[in-house]
């Protein structure tokens, strides 16, 4: 953390509170100063010596969050509606109950399910899984969300959408991502916008960072420049390889630009500050290689089998295939090895680096046709999502330098959601509402009650405990219908689901939030408080409590 921006941003305003002269002379502060003097804690090391960080996955092509977090307690839930995607619940469950996650371990026979079931394969399991809360259930693919969810540290958050939804990929995704539906004069990100407030973004080499095929909307703007990589390995400048010798050619060049003599103009300071962070940005990714290179394996036996590496990049560190040369031993498809090891970049440059926001995306989620149920194409997609949350969290638990588990919010996000009726073509449709996943060691999600029930649930949108307002309505006129009579109806804003991890987890203030997303406190937005939109007259919750 640079001690200037430090002492700036926490003394300077208070050694010139009440000089109305030393007010207004702010308006004449450089853009690097002004920057430096902001408001809130982001990006501000803690009393522990860490700093709050966030991680983004975005599930680009629509999620079905019907077959993610499953209604079981809405008799509109059926074969009727989706007559081959619709996914039975396990009969080994009691649904009643109040409790944890069900968690079918392979590896182990498990008595709830008989003395053969799950004593082979590590995903072979096809009924939904209890959430513990008597109505929903979780898609068996996504079954290590179960112990970041028995831990406490998940949130599941159900029926998130925002007003008058947009069923354009395009236009949606651009919604999501600047923060701001149905206003497309809006060209920069919500999370670029969050980095800006920060007052860093001018003196730290790394604040938002991207690893995917190009920097997402999430992270751009026009004030700062946020990092994007396809390939940490192949991180250079100009071509010239990040070796020894091309580091030094790659120095060379940046200090020759530096020295050349430009006519004193306006933000020259900022142009270069920008030389100097991106110096330092390659050296940085340059002494980070070994630790993008590792192989993180699990502390503890994973799925009563043994220990998995937590970001499988080859056949021989996917699960325990190598031990057991089964095709059913592998955690996760073995298509999906790129996208774990662009999420390992991110986990490490959190850790590792004074980056406050990274995050990748999983493509794909648009699946119209042959969609599949307990297995098939979304089950795949599925499994990645699973296993990612359960691999962060173990990473971060076993790996807090700059950052720990604590420290960590994980959030998904997803342009919308699929119609709840099935197609011809058995899958589904653009439509509204989906689901969001946030986990993180200060997530607060499922307590469990001294008789081993719950005290508390971490599901939103889809819990009978939720609010008289947004409680889920069943039936076939219900909330799976209750937008055009076939679209799950949201009771969560996106907004305020981002802007809870914003001011709460990342430190931004309550004045900052209407900078950081559009309207944020405007009463008739209902985002902080929740109340009816509007925008459409649809009731919503306002801020979910998780975190």
């Amino acid at each position: 953390m640079n001690s200037f921006n430090i002492i700036s941003r926490r003394s300077f305003l208070a050694r010139t509170a009440g000089s109305t002269a030393a007010l207004a002379a702010l308006t004449n502060v450089p853009i690097v100063l002004q920057r430096a003097l902001a408001d809130g804690s982001i990006g501000l090391v803690g009393p522990g010596g860490k700093v709050k960080k966030l991680l983004f996955i975005f599930l680009r092509g629509a999620n079905d969050g019907l077959n993610n977090v499953l209604p079981y307690g809405d008799p509109a839930y059926n074969t009727t509606n989706r007559p081959t995607m619709r996914i039975n619940p396990d009969a080994g469950a009691d649904w009643a109950a109040a409790g944890p996650a069900l968690f079918p371990e392979s590896g182990k026979i498990n008595s709830v399910y008989g003395p053969t079931a799950f004593n082979a394969a590590t995903q072979e399991y096809y009924g939904g899984l209890a959430l513990g809360n008597g109505f929903a259930g979780l898609h068996p693919a996504l079954k290590f969300l179960a112990p970041v969810y028995n831990a406490g540290d998940l949130a599941v958050l159900h029926r998130v959408g925002y007003p008058k939804q947009s069923r354009s990929h395009f236009d949606s995704q651009n919604y999501w991502e600047s923060g701001a539906p149905r206003n497309d004069l809006v060209k920069d990100g919500v999370l670029y916008r969050a980095m800006v407030e920060s007052g860093l973004t001018t003196t730290n080499a790394l604040t938002g960072v991207s690893f995917q095929d190009s920097l997402p909307l999430l992270l751009r703007g026009s004030k700062a420049a946020m990092t994007n990589l396809t390939d940490t390995s192949r991180y250079d400048l100009l071509g010239i390889p990040n070796d020894a010798a091309g580091g030094a050619k790659a120095d060379a060049f940046l200090r020759a630009a530096n020295r050349i003599q430009f006519t004193d103009k306006r933000n020259r300071d900022l142009l270069a500050q920008q030389y100097q962070n991106l110096s330092n940005t390659l050296q940085l990714f340059a002494d980070l290689k070994p630790q993008f290179t590792a192989n993180y394996v699990d502390a503890d036996v994973t799925d009563g089998d043994e220990p998995y590496s937590l970001f499988p990049t080859t056949n021989a560190t996917n699960g325990s295939f190598q031990k057991n040369a089964s095709a059913n031993k592998y955690v996760v498809p073995t298509d999906s090895y790129g996208f774990f090891q662009r999420l390992k970049n991110a986990a490490v440059i959190l850790n590792k680096s004074d980056a406050i926001v990274a995050g990748t995306q999983i493509d794909g989620w648009d699946l119209h046709s042959n969609a599949g149920a307990a297995t098939g194409s979304h089950a795949n997609l599925l499994r990645r999502v699973g296993w990612a949350m359960y691999a962060l969290r173990k990473y971060f638990l076993q790996n807090g330098d700059k950052c720990g588990w604590d420290d960590v919010a994980v959030v998904t996000l997803s342009e919308f959601g699929r119609t709840t009726i099935e197609n011809n073509d058995r899958g589904t449709d653009h439509a509204e509402a989906s689901v969001m996943y946030v986990a993180g060691g200060s997530v607060k999600g499922f307590r469990a009650a001294a008789n081993g029930q719950a005290s508390r649930s971490g599901v939103f949108g889809a819990d009978p405990a939720d609010p008289a307002s947004v409680r889920w309505q069943t039936g076939q006129t219900g909330s799976m219908f209750g937008v055009e009579s076939r679209y799950l109806k949201r009771a969560i804003d996106y907004r305020s689901v981002l802007g809870k991890l914003i001011r709460d987890h990342l430190g931004a203030t309550a004045s900052q939030m209407d900078r950081i997303i559009p309207r944020y406190n405007a009463p008739t937005e209902m985002l902080k408080t929740g109340g009816v939109q509007a925008a459409d007259k649809t009731a919503v919750m306002g801020e979910p409590d998780f975190i």
